[in-house]
């Protein structure tokens, strides 16, 4: 009886793993995003074989190269130079690194620190819940890119300060999502079964109550994945976020504006990475929400 007790949650969690990508599949966009941001991935993990050039060295012979394939290009550069003859397409590569990294770091503290503070607050409730709920709508009543412009000119113009800047303003989101899911749980049968078996107020949080909060939180941080991308990317065009010579894409493109109507190249190619891999993450979010939540769930 103890193995069969053993090998069932394993085959559970089996079963549940290939439930959910059934219901998964059935979104083709969702689908075709996630192999998309896979191979995104794949390139910023081996960013340095795939690269072919520098994305900071300076070929004085080469500046504003249009793409190979128009008039006046090189392959050597497939899509072209910038005004002082970096690599766009090496800078590109190198810049989802920056890119994806702040989107993992971001949605990693404001999703640790938020599901903290949601947990005490739907559990405790009392002042404790007022006084938590009530900075996080301090926080959500301010525009969130002039908030994180305000944090980052307190802190000083860098990528970090960014990342920090923009984990807050994601912050309330998390905090009001368990919170609300953990009020609505803490109802539930198996919590009271749980708190008459005398299980501690800590293991009743995080082992008890969280597993069944996290369809919606990840839901939530696929979403705001690319929130994070694309405040990173606001922030370095308006010079408060990555700094030159980083390869941000937002720095690209802020680096690009004189060029924009003789050399438009230099700016169409970083706002298409920013483009499609904001599109990308909308959309395995929207099929997340669609396989994770049972009332959205296909026939």
């Amino acid at each position: 009886m103890a193995n069969v007790t053993q090998n069932s949650a394993p085959d559970t969690r089996f079963e549940l793993i290939v439930n959910f990508w059934l219901h998964f599949r059935t979104n083709k966009g969702a689908v075709a995003a996630l192999f998309f941001f896979l191979a995104l991935v794949f390139i910023a993990v081996f960013a340095a074989f795939i690269a072919p050039h520098s994305p900071i060295e300076q070929y004085r012979d080469a500046l504003l190269l249009p793409p190979a394939w128009t008039e006046g290009g090189n392959w050597s550069y497939v899509l072209g130079t910038d005004a002082v003859g970096r690599d766009i397409l090496s800078r590109l590569i190198y810049g989802s690194q920056i890119s994806l990294g702040i989107g993992v770091i971001v949605v990693s503290v404001a999703l640790v620190v938020g599901v903290c503070l949601g947990l005490v607050a739907g559990t405790f409730r009392g002042w404790l819940e007022t006084a938590i709920m009530r900075v996080m709508d301090i926080v959500l009543s301010f525009p969130s890119l002039l908030l994180a412009l305000v944090l980052v000119a307190i802190l000083g113009p860098s990528l970090l300060n960014a990342m920090i800047a923009i984990a807050i303003i994601q912050l309330p989101y998390y905090v009001r999502l368990t919170r609300a899911s953990v009020i609505s749980e803490m109802s539930r049968e198996y919590v009271m079964a749980a708190r008459v078996s005398g299980v501690g107020t800590v293991r009743l949080m995080f082992v008890t109550v969280l597993p069944n909060c996290m369809a919606p939180l990840i839901v939530q941080a696929a979403l705001s994945f690319s929130t994070a991308i694309l405040d990173a990317a606001a922030l370095g065009f308006l010079g408060m976020g990555a700094q030159p010579p980083q390869p941000e894409w937002g720095t690209m493109l802020a680096e690009a504006r004189e060029f924009i109507l003789n050399a438009p190249w230099v700016m169409t190619f970083p706002g298409l990475a920013i483009l499609t891999t904001v599109l990308a993450i909308n959309l395995i979010g929207d099929g997340l929400r669609d396989a994770l939540d049972p009332k959205l769930k296909r026939s």
